[in-house]
């Protein structure tokens, strides 16, 4: 899909990261990506090129390996890699999601252990904080964390931790070195469940996954995850003994981040789908002229484009104002850019298939598969209705209804 001039929106370097990008996704392409999920496999080459070529670590800090950038550029890996049709999901809980909670909150010795695995591709970390019972309203959190009073350290008062809960839609778990969990631990002062963010080895005792039957070809699988009592270190906790006080901080650090990177991972894909209906338009030919000539097969095609490139301006403020460091800007923005990206992505899904008709459905044109995907940036990570609550309190001061 032709793009627009992005010289007054991006730094040339920003420029060259989306052009090498955009290389590397085309010389693997759908093709790949659709023979991986057929096989049952993962996306190893393609992480592992990426990862060498400095692609996945770019927003983590320089001084543990990464590119030193932010969510502007890692934003722009994860859309030229949907473009070319062969995004990396594990991108938006891995580097983007984990990496920066890690960054901006971790101790040194977890910045040490984990920022350079995460940069270099060597190493993968998970997200778990969905729930059975609790969806969108995070209030509603039953995973817990309670101190060991057995394993309590005299001076410090810091012992073991042991973990319990369930979550639910889970990416990538089986693949991850770690899943960084939200549980909710007891606030000493008012007796209140406070979010705390707890880093879970993938071996951990008690610590066990189920995948998810999902109709969605992808290769990174859903899971549903039992924590029984799992036992971690007092180091386990995000930020020590900080954490317990932070974890709010730290969540929203992680939520804004995925709903860009959401929103990348949308408009990725709906230019992958405009793409692949523009070559068929262009070529077509059943009156006289290919049928992209025909208002109603042009028309539906352009109103996509434009929709996801009014999508990407929204996105990429956001990532900018979260590079800044305006957490409570950027909230609003992230919100924004995913729902809007959500929706044109969906729309452009559908406009391809009915482009190409019949072989719209078929395997061989390979847009059939993108209808499910497509609906995954309108639920996940947040479900559009929830989004609109959002902009219907925080920024028009419209009452809650819940």
């Amino acid at each position: 899909m032709p793009q627009a001039n992005a010289a007054l929106l991006e730094t040339e370097e920003q420029r060259d990261l989306r052009a090498a990008v955009a290389a590397l996704g085309k010389r693997y392409g759908r093709e790949y990506f659709t023979g991986v999920v057929a096989e049952g496999k993962h996306t190893d080459e393609l992480w592992a090129e990426a990862a060498s070529l400095g692609y996945l670590g770019v927003n983590l800090p320089e001084e543990y390996g990464g590119g030193g950038g932010g969510m502007s550029e890692l934003a722009i890996v994860l859309e030229e890699l949907g473009a070319a049709g062969c995004p990396l999901l594990m991108m938006v809980v891995s580097p983007a999601i984990c990496g920066t909670v890690i960054a901006r909150f971790g101790t040194e010795e977890q910045k040490g252990e984990w920022l350079p695995g995460l940069a270099d591709g060597s190493r993968k970390m998970a997200f778990g904080i969905t729930e059975p019972d609790a969806g969108s309203n995070s209030h509603r959190i039953t995973t817990t964390a309670r101190r060991d009073p057995a394993s309590s350290v005299a001076e410090s008062g810091e012992g073991d931790w042991l973990l319990s809960g369930r979550k639910v839609f889970i990416s990538g778990v089986d693949i991850a070195d770690a899943t960084l969990i939200v549980g909710r631990t007891e606030d000493e002062r008012t007796g209140r469940l406070k979010p705390c963010l707890f880093i879970v080895p993938r071996d951990a005792a008690g610590f066990t996954r189920s995948p998810i039957d999902m109709e969605l070809a992808a290769p990174e699988k859903q899971f549903e995850l039992v924590l029984d009592d799992v036992r971690l270190p007092a180091d386990a906790l995000v930020g020590g003994g900080d954490g317990e006080d932070a974890g709010l901080l730290q969540l929203f650090a992680g939520l804004n981040p995925e709903r860009i990177m959401t929103a990348a991972f949308a408009i990725g894909m709906g230019r992958h789908a405009v793409d692949r209906a523009l070559d068929y338009a262009r070529t077509r030919t059943v009156w006289k002229e290919p049928i992209g000539s025909h208002q109603a097969i042009a028309h539906p095609l352009a109103q996509a484009h434009i929709e996801l490139e009014l999508a990407r301006l929204m996105m990429a403020k956001a990532a900018a104002l979260y590079d800044a460091g305006d957490d409570m800007g950027a909230g609003e923005a992230a919100n924004m850019a995913k729902y809007a990206a959500g929706e044109a992505c969906a729309k452009a899904v559908d406009q391809a298939v009915h482009t190409l008709g019949g072989n719209g459905l078929t395997r061989e044109y390979g847009i059939a598969s993108l209808i499910t995907a497509s609906r995954v940036a309108r639920i996940a990570p947040v479900s559009r209705e929830m989004v609109l609550n959002f902009v219907s309190h925080q920024t028009l001061g419209l009452p809650k209804s819940y």
